[in-house]
């Protein structure tokens, strides 16, 4: 996977957001067109926490990688339960967030760059599985988060199924493009006059992301489904 820091809008979003401004993320996804992400949203305490992370955060075990981390918002949470947390992120705004906030291992670095390091727990959340960007990348994302585990070691990972919006009001499904799975969409982030340029992300069914960890060797349990068919899976070797 091509290594990108996103041109950093979201890590400077982030140390903007430190510094007590009001930072607010325009995004632009290929299903649903614009939006905006409130940075506030990524330093929330663990009671405002949306239901399917606060399960996932209450699973934990061991030692920890979370990746993607953010601000860091569900590592200083397991780092105050005494919980050994390694965090990574891409951004660089972000880890030196994450650092200011008083997380204690948090480094910039691409998931695929780790190597060598066993972890009891893996966790993949706020939509974690886009992490690989797309189908045909979910065998390498698979094989890489079971290289990084114990042999009794889980990961703990979310999406959401986004076929309801491809639902018309007859509730007949039409797929823009048959021969693409449609939960492959790009998105690209603006902030002030700062821009990402567009980059892969990957929302999976469940149905979808059992067969592919099964077809990699994980058990794939099904821990929890949200309101909005958002759901919460747990990978674990099968042995």
């Amino acid at each position: 996977m091509k290594e990108s820091n996103l041109n950093d809008v979201y890590g400077n979003a982030i140390l903007d957001y430190l510094k007590g401004e009001n930072s607010i993320i325009t995004t632009y996804s290929s299903v649903a067109g614009k939006d905006e992400l409130p940075v506030e949203h990524l330093f929330r305490s663990f009671e405002k926490m949306p239901e399917i992370e606060k399960i996932a955060l209450n699973m934990a075990k061991g030692k920890i990688l979370d990746l993607g981390c953010g601000a860091g918002s569900h590592s200083l949470h397991l780092q105050e339960k005494k919980f050994q947390v390694k965090s990574i992120d891409i951004s660089e705004g972000a880890i030196s967030a994450c650092r200011e906030r008083g997380l204690k291992n948090a480094d910039v670095l691409n998931l695929w760059a780790l190597k060598s390091q066993k972890f009891d727990t893996i966790f993949s959340l706020m939509n974690g599985a886009g992490i690989c960007g797309s189908l045909e990348m979910l065998p390498a994302f698979m094989a890489h988060l079971k290289s990084l585990l114990h042999a009794d070691g889980q990961v703990l990972i979310d999406s959401s199924d986004i076929i309801y919006m491809f639902e018309d009001e007859e509730g007949e499904i039409e797929l823009p493009d048959p021969n693409r799975y449609y939960g492959e969409i790009t998105f690209d982030l603006h902030y002030k006059d700062q821009k990402s340029g567009s980059f892969p992300w990957l929302y999976i069914d469940f149905y979808n992301l059992k067969h592919y960890a099964e077809a990699s060797g994980f058990i794939c349990e099904l821990i929890h489904r949200g309101d909005h068919y958002d759901y919460l899976a747990r990978l674990s070797l099968d042995s």
